[in-house]
C-alpha cells in the first residue's frame, strides 16, 4: 500500500491536492490530523519565493516538523525554479513538486515571468530542462503534476512523463483533463492509463475523486498507484481519511457532528486569523465557512458577512450546533 519515494513514505497513497488559496498551512494541517498520506502546498511562485515576497513565503510555509508536507514551485525559468528549491528544501521540505497541471489564464498566458503550468505541455523541451534543473538542485525527491496535455488533439502526457522519469523524477501526479477543458466535464481517468504504462515510478490519479467510489473507480480505470483529492476536501477535511479507510483498512475517521463540527470549524476559523492575521483571516475563511456550512445542510445566516470574529464564531456555532442538520 505505501508509496516510497527516496526517504519519504506516502502512506496511505491518498493526497491532498494543491489548491491555489485553499490548501494554506492551517488546512493543510487540518487534513492532516485526520490523516492523509501527503498534504501538497499551495502553487508558490519561485522567483517571488526566492525574493522573499512575503505572500509566497507564506503559501511554502510548511509547519516545521510536519513530515507529509509537499511544496508545489510553478515558473518557466531553470535557475528561479533551482534557486526556489533549494530555498525550501532549507526550510525544511520534503518533497518539491512541479506544477505542470494549472490551467489558469494568469498563470498559462504568457506575460511577466511568461506562461508555465499547463502551459508547459506544449513546450516539452523547455519542460524538461526545468525538471533537470530542479532534480540536481535538492537531494530531497522531486515529482511532477500535470494534466493529460493542452487539448484533446495533444495527450503528450506518456511522452513528457517518460522524460521526466529519465531526468530523476520520483512521482507523477496526472489529472485526467486537458488544460483546455479546464474543470468542465468529467476527469477522463482511463486516458490515465497510458502514463501508468509509460513509467516505473508511481502514478497518481487525480480529478473528480470526491469519496471511496470515485477513488475506486479513479484506480481502476487508470491503473495508478494512489489518487489525489482536491475539491472534494472543501468542506469536507475527514474526506481523505474516509476514502484511506475504505480502500486501505486504515483507521476510520470521527466525522465531526453538531457541537463537535462546530468546535472544528471555529478551530480552524482561529488558526486562519492566527496564521493571516485578522483583517486578511475574516476574509479568507469565508470560502470555507461557506464549505462547511453547505456540506452540513446548514443555514449560512451572517456567518459570512460578520467582520467581528466572536460573531462569526458565534453565528457558525448556533448554525451548525444541531446535530440534525449536520451530514456526515
Amino acid at each position: 500500500m505505501p508509496i516510497n519515494i527516496a526517504s519519504v513514505s506516502i502512506d496511505p497513497p491518498v493526497l491532498l491536492a494543491p489548491l491555489a488559496g485553499i490548501t494554506d498551512l492551517p488546512f493543510r494541517q487540518l487534513v492532516g490530523r485526520f490523516g492523509a498520506g501527503l498534504v501538497v502546498s499551495e502553487m508558490v511562485a519561485s522567483q517571488e519565493v526566492v525574493q522573499a515576497k512575503p505572500a509566497a513565503r507564506a503559501k511554502a510555509e510548511l509547519g516545521f516538523g510536519e513530515g507529509a508536507t509537499s511544496v508545489q514551485l510553478a515558473g518557466r525559468d531553470a535557475y528561479w525554479l533551482a534557486e526556489a528549491a533549494r530555498y525550501v528544501e532549507a526550510q525544511g521540505a520534503r518533497i518539491i513538486d512541479i506544477n505542470m497541471g494549472c490551467p489558469a489564464k494568469r498563470v498559462t498566458s504568457a506575460g511577466g515571468a511568461g506562461a508555465c503550468g499547463s502551459a508547459l505541455m506544449r513546450e516539452p523541451d523547455l519542460a524538461l530542462t526545468l525538471i533537470e534543473a530542479v532534480v540536481q538542485a535538492v537531494q530531497v525527491p522531486v515529482t511532477l503534476k500535470m494534466r493529460l496535455g493542452w487539448d484533446d488533439d495533444s495527450h503528450n502526457a506518456p511522452e513528457i512523463a517518460a522524460r521526466a522519469e529519465a531526468a530523476g523524477v520520483r512521482m507523477i501526479t496526472i489529472h485526467g483533463r486537458t488544460r483546455c477543458q479546464f474543470y468542465k466535464g468529467r476527469a477522463n481517468w482511463a486516458a490515465i492509463r497510458p502514463v501508468t504504462e509509460a513509467v516505473n515510478v508511481p502514478v497518481i490519479a487525480n480529478g473528480d475523486i470526491t469519496d471511496a467510489d470515485t477513488a475506486a473507480e479513479a484506480l481502476r480505470q487508470s491503473g495508478a498507484d494512489g489518487v489525489m483529492v482536491g475539491r472534494g476536501a472543501q468542506g469536507r477535511p475527514w474526506i481523505l481519511a474516509q476514502i484511506a479507510a475504505a480502500l486501505y483498512g486504515t483507521p476510520a475517521p470521527v466525522v465531526p457532528q453538531g457541537a463537535a463540527l462546530a468546535d472544528m470549524v471555529i478551530g480552524h476559523y482561529q488558526a486562519m486569523l492566527g496564521f493571516y492575521g485578522i483583517e486578511l483571516g475574516v476574509k479568507v475563511a469565508r470560502k470555507h465557512l461557506g464549505w462547511y456550512l453547505e456540506a452540513a445542510g446548514a443555514v449560512k445566516g451572517n456567518a459570512l458577512t460578520e467582520t467581528d470574529p466572536a460573531a462569526v464564531e458565534k453565528a457558525v456555532r448556533a448554525a451548525l450546533s444541531e446535530p440534525a442538520r449536520c451530514a456526515a
